[in-house]
C-alpha cells in the first residue's frame, strides 16, 4: 500500500501512484496540514519534509498500523508471533520512542488485548497532536513558498524570515529548541553536524536547508563582490575615456593653434592682401608723422592704377645692377680669379604692400626682367611686362585652372589672390610652364657638406655660368638668366658668381 504524502489517500501500486499524483500536478496542490497553496508539486514536497516532518511521520505509522490492523481482522487465524511483532514495532515507531521493544518469544498469549490497548491510547494521543498542529497551523498564516526570496533565509520550521543566517540560526536555537534538542544516549537516531557552523541537528532535510542558508548567504556574498569589481572596472573605463578625450581635445586645440600660426606665417588666414596692406601701412605712416597726407593720397592714386593694368608701377625696381658688377670686378684688385654674371636683370625690393611675404613675388619679377630682354624668349613673352604682384597671383590661378599642379594648387585652397600667401619654386614652375617658357627644378633636398653645407648646389651653379666658356677672362658676362633659389622658405636670385682661391661665392 502506498500513501499520497498530499492528500493521504492510498493505492495499491507504483503506477497508481504515478496516475494518481499526475492529478495532482494538474490540479491546484494545496497542503494537507496548514493549507498552503500556489506551489508546485516538488514545491509542496519539500514543504512537507520540512515544515510537517513529524507530522507526515506519524501519519504514514498510523496508516501502516490500520494496513496491519486490517490484515489481522481477515487473518484471525494466522495471528503469528511474526504478525504481533509487525504491529508492535509500528506502535513503536510511531509512538513513544523510548519503549523498549517485545520480542516474539517473551510476549504472552494475551499480549493481543493490550496491543490494541496500546494502540488505541496511541491513535487517541496522535489525532489529538494532528488537530492541534491543524490549528497552530491554519493560525499561523503562512504565506507563499519557501522560495519567496531569494537571499533573505526562511524558518523551515515557521516560515519566519530573517535578514541573515546568523539571525535566522538564534531563531531556531531559540523558538524551535525542542525540535533541535539532542536524543537522549540509549536513542538511536542519527545526529547531523553542520560542517559551516557546527550545529547539531537531529534530521538531514534540516540540516540540508540549514547548509542551503550557509550557500546562499555566501554566494550573495561574492556576488555582491563581483558587482562592485564590476563597478569599479566600469568607474575606471569611464575614467580613462574622459582622460582620453580630455587628451585629445588639448592635442587638437594645439594643432589647430600651430596649424593658425603657420597659416598667418604664410599669409592663408584670410588677414588681406597686398592692397589692403599697402594702405593700413601707409595710414600707420602717416599717423607717425613719416608720411604726409598729401603723399598717402598720391601713393594710393598710383597704385590703383597699378593694379587696374596689372603692371608694377616700378617704385622698387632698380636697373643696371649686372653693369655694376662687371665695372667694380674688372677694376678690382683683390683676389678674385673668375666672376660669371647673368644676363641683364632688374632687381625689386620690397614695399609696404608685400613686407614679411613677398620675396618670392618679387624674385619672379627680377627672373622675369631678365627674360624680358633677352632675345630667345622674345616669342613666348611677347608684348608682355613685369606685372605687379596680384597680378602674378592672377596668372597662378589662371595656370592652376588650366590644369598645372593640382597638388600645390590645393595646398594652397586654390587661391591666391586676396592674401598675403607665400609662393615658391614650384609655383614659378607653373607660371613660366604655362607661358611656354622652357624650365626646370633641381633639388638638392639635403645637405652634402660639414655642418649642413651644401658644395655639390655651389658645383651645379658654377657648371651652369661656366658651361659656355673655356679659359674665360676674369669677368664673363654670360647669355644664362638668373637662378629662382628657393632655400628654408626664402627665395633669393643668382644673377653672379665669382671663385676665389679657396672657395665660391655668388
Amino acid at each position: 500500500m502506498l500513501s499520497c504524502d498530499i492528500c493521504g489517500e492510498t493505492v495499491t501500486s507504483e503506477p497508481d501512484m504515478k496516475a494518481h499524483l499526475i492529478v495532482h500536478m494538474e490540479n491546484e496542490v494545496i497542503c494537507p496540514f496548514c493549507k498552503l497553496s500556489s506551489v508546485n508539486y516538488d514545491e509542496m514536497c519539500y514543504h512537507i519534509e520540512t515544515a510537517h516532518f513529524e507530522q507526515n511521520k506519524l501519519e504514514r505509522n498510523f496508516e501502516r498500523i490500520n494496513s496491519i490492523q486490517y490484515a489481522m481482522s481477515n487473518n484471525r487465524k494466522d495471528n503469528t508471533p511474526q504478525c504481533r511483532m509487525e504491529v508492535n514495532s509500528s506502535i513503536h515507531s510511531a509512538g513513544a520512542t523510548n519503549h523498549p521493544k517485545i520480542s516474539a518469544q517473551s510476549q504472552p498469549k494475551d499480549s493481543i488485548l493490550k496491543h490494541k490497548a496500546f494502540y488505541s491510547e496511541n491513535l487517541t494521543v496522535s489525532t489529538k497532536f494532528l488537530k492541534c498542529q491543524k490549528k497552530q497551523c491554519d493560525l499561523s498564516k503562512i504565506k507563499g513558498s519557501v522560495y519567496e526570496t531569494m537571499y533573505s533565509p526562511e524558518c523551515p520550521f515557521c516560515g519566519k524570515i530573517e535578514d541573515c543566517s546568523q539571525e535566522m540560526e538564534t531563531h531556531v536555537k531559540t523558538k524551535h529548541a525542542n525540535i533541535l534538542d539532542t536524543p537522549s544516549e540509549d536513542c538511536d537516531q542519527p545526529l547531523y553536524d553542520c560542517p559551516m557552523c557546527g550545529l547539531i541537528c537531529t534530521n538531514y532535510h534540516i540540516l540540508q536547508e540549514h547548509v542551503d542558508l550557509h550557500l546562499e548567504e555566501s554566494s550573495f556574498g561574492q556576488g555582491m563582490d563581483r558587482v562592485q569589481c564590476s563597478r569599479d572596472l566600469e568607474l575606471a573605463h569611464q575614467l580613462q575615456q574622459e582622460e582620453d578625450r580630455k587628451r585629445r581635445s588639448e592635442e587638437s586645440r594645439q594643432e589647430m593653434e600651430e596649424f593658425q600660426k603657420l597659416q598667418r606665417q604664410y599669409g592663408l588666414d584670410n588677414s588681406g592682401g597686398y592692397k589692403q596692406q599697402q594702405l593700413r601701412n601707409m595710414e600707420i605712416e602717416v599717423n607717425r608723422g613719416r608720411m604726409h597726407p598729401s603723399e598717402f593720397h598720391r601713393r594710393k592714386a598710383d597704385m590703383m592704377e597699378s593694379l587696374a593694368i596689372g603692371i608694377d608701377d616700378g617704385k622698387t625696381k632698380t636697373s643696371g645692377i649686372i653693369e655694376a658688377l662687371y665695372r667694380y670686378y674688372q677694376n678690382a684688385t683683390t683676389d678674385v680669379r673668375h666672376v660669371w654674371l647673368s644676363t641683364v636683370v632688374d632687381h625689386f625690393h620690397s614695399s609696404y604692400g608685400d613686407k614679411g611675404w613677398g620675396c618670392g613675388y618679387r624674385n619672379f619679377q627680377m627672373l622675369l626682367s631678365s627674360l624680358l630682354q633677352n632675345d630667345a624668349y622674345v616669342d613666348c613673352l611677347k608684348g608682355m611686362s613685369v606685372p605687379c604682384i596680384p597680378k602674378i597671383q592672377s596668372m597662378i590661378e589662371d595656370a592652376w585652372k588650366e590644369g598645372f599642379d593640382p597638388q600645390g594648387a590645393s595646398q594652397l585652397n586654390n587661391r591666391l589672390q586676396g592674401t598675403k600667401a607665400w609662393i615658391g619654386a614650384c609655383e614659378v614652375y607653373t607660371l613660366l610652364t604655362s607661358l611656354r617658357v622652357k624650365c626646370h627644378i633641381v633639388d638638392f633636398h639635403k645637405s652634402t657638406g660639414p655642418l649642413g653645407t651644401h658644395p655639390r648646389l655651389f658645383e651645379w651653379i658654377l657648371n651652369y655660368y661656366s658651361s659656355e666658356m673655356e679659359g674665360s677672362p676674369k669677368v664673363v658676362c654670360t647669355s644664362k638668366p638668373p637662378i629662382y633659389l628657393q632655400h628654408q622658405g626664402q627665395e633669393t636670385s643668382i644673377s653672379s658668381l665669382y671663385s676665389r682661391e679657396d672657395s665660391l661665392k655668388n
